[in-house]
Formats: structure tokens, sequence, C-alpha cells
């Protein structure tokens, strides 16, 4: 039996498309669903950016730790859901 091996990405959902277009991007690391043209285009410009902090420190997605997401996150200015927040019922 193998073992299934798993890879990260990044997820990006928009929920604000009012045009009925369905806009759908992969690339590395990411896959982004939805959302107007201009949310689309916000979501693409971070995933690309936290990509290229990635590269800067020389990681991959699959082997940043918790913290080292959070400051790339926080650098770039990517606003997450952090599941202890979730948990707790913060907003």
């Amino acid at each position: 039996m193998k073992k299934q091996s798993f890879k990260r990405v990044l997820l990006g959902l928009g929920l604000d498309c009012k045009d009925g277009h369905v806009r759908v991007t992969k690339g590395k690391n990411f896959r982004l669903y939805g959302g107007s043209e201009e949310t689309h285009n916000l979501m693409q410009e971070k995933a690309i950016k936290f990509n290229e902090q990635l590269d800067k420190i020389g990681k991959k997605l699959d082997n940043v730790n918790r913290n080292e997401f959070y400051d790339i996150a926080h650098k770039i200015g990517l606003k997450i859901l952090d599941d202890s927040d979730n948990l707790r019922g913060k907003k």
C-alpha cells in the first residue's frame, strides 16, 4: 500500500462575484476560486507575493513552519483565518 503524500497550497475563495463570471487561477502553491475581478486580482497578487517571500528565504510552502507562514502572511498583508480564533468565536 502506497503512503499518500499531500502538497500544501494556499487556497483563496472570493465570495463577492455578482457578474456571473467564474474565475479560477491555479499556480505554484496556490488555487484561487471566485470573487469579483478586483478581488480575484488581489488574491493573485497576494499568492504571487507569498511565493516570492518563500523564494527569498529558500523554502517551499511544504516546509515552512507555522510561525514562518504567519510572518510571511503579515509581511505581505495577507488576511488569514486562524483556527484558534475561529474556535473561540472571534472574527
